[in-house]
């Protein structure tokens, strides 16, 4: 008998790797630049772009803060490191040090940047097609001297519904983007698209794609079957086994009562593990014994513990594995299970330092 009592995270390299290429290989004619933001979302950033720099040739990457880059350098050397948030007195010293390119999206940033400019290093600009959120708005583009406009190595935008591809938002931010990039930025290299985008054909892609979720196996164009592979499993060991009465209750603000006898398994993981609360009642686990049994969950999901209903389960004992996310039970699955987003879920599984991370490819 095995008594175990952390929860376990499979990290796989190798299909981050794959998924790259495959995202690489729908975008032939742009640079694949490999989004490892909020540290790889919670899957290891250093990792990720380790591999991916190594082993598919990937120089281009894109991080939210300069504190994530200047983890980066020492392992990406040649790249090109974006900073998405952009510059300013907290973290200009890291953008010298580390020769990271800020992303500039506000006119304030831009005479920021302005009165103190790194020699060496061209920032790119971020405007705004549609999604209202960061972004120059085209009356502050049109006050832009020809000057300004040409300091600049690259424009960007960001879509916001291209994971539905028939919205009529993909086109109205498409033909903004060439407008806008037209008009004031001719010269430069554009970027409109993250990984949902890029599947949209070649019109979306421009000259740089920034592959992040998909490269992590989230399916961002859900009218389509997933092409990507599976990059996380996560597993739980059973810690008791016990009978449940009919008329028991289980857990806090005793949610569930058993209307028959029942046997319940108790698995050390929970909320504060980052398997969403949402799932309680609703969720399910999975058991592999002489086959993949599913396991409700049952009654309110805790902080430390999962209770699911093993009646019909065979041959489940004390220091198993319960199977909470898999390739047949992907993060899009409890992300939908539990109405909330893929992106969510992995982040908050990812940086939970709770778990024993397993990595394969490292």
């Amino acid at each position: 008998m095995h008594i175990l009592t952390r929860p376990i995270l499979e990290i796989n390299l190798n299909h981050v790797l794959d998924n790259y290429n495959l995202l690489k290989s729908l975008a032939p004619k742009a640079i694949a630049a490999a989004v490892v933001k909020d540290d790889a979302y919670g899957l290891g950033a250093e990792l990720v772009a380790a591999k991916l720099y190594q082993e598919a040739n990937c120089r281009a990457f894109f991080v939210a803060h300069a504190t994530e880059g200047a983890l980066l350098r020492p392992l990406a050397p040649e790249a090109k490191i974006f900073v998405l948030q952009g510059i300013g007195e907290d973290s200009r010293e890291l953008f010298v040090k580390h020769g990271l390119i800020p992303v500039i999206s506000a006119p304030e940033m831009l005479e920021y940047w302005e009165k103190h400019p790194i020699k060496g290093v061209q920032p790119v600009i971020h405007i705004e097609t549609g999604l209202n959120r960061l972004g120059f708005r085209e009356t502050e583009l049109a006050k832009l001297s020809p000057a300004q406009r040409k300091q600049f190595c690259m424009v960007m935008s960001h879509l916001a519904c291209a994971d539905a591809s028939e919205h009529f938002m993909n086109q109205h931010q498409l033909q903004n983007f060439i407008r806008l990039k037209g008009q004031y930025f001719p010269d430069i290299p554009g970027s409109l698209s993250a990984s949902d985008g890029v599947f949209l054909g070649a019109d979306f892609q421009q000259d740089l794609v920034r592959l992040g979720a998909a490269m992590y196996g989230i399916n961002t164009a859900p009218y389509r079957q997933n092409q990507m592979k599976n990059v996380v499993k996560v597993t739980a060991p059973v810690l008791q086994i016990a009978d449940l009465p009919v008329g028991e209750f289980v857990g806090y603000s005793a949610t569930y009562r058993a209307n028959s006898p029942r046997k319940i398994a108790i698995v050390s993981i929970g909320y504060g593990d980052g398997i969403p609360r949402a799932l309680s009642n609703v969720g399910k686990v999975f058991f592999k014994t002489d086959k993949i049994h599913e396991a409700r969950i049952i009654g309110r999901i805790s902080m430390d513990n999962v209770i699911c209903d093993i009646t019909d389960v065979p041959g489940v004992h004390v220091g198993d594995l319960a199977i909470l996310i898999d390739d047949f039970y992907t993060i899009d699955d409890i992300a939908r299970d539990s109405g909330t987003i893929s992106y969510e879920i992995i982040s908050n599984l990812g940086k939970n330092p709770r778990f024993v991370r397993q990595i394969i490819g490292a």
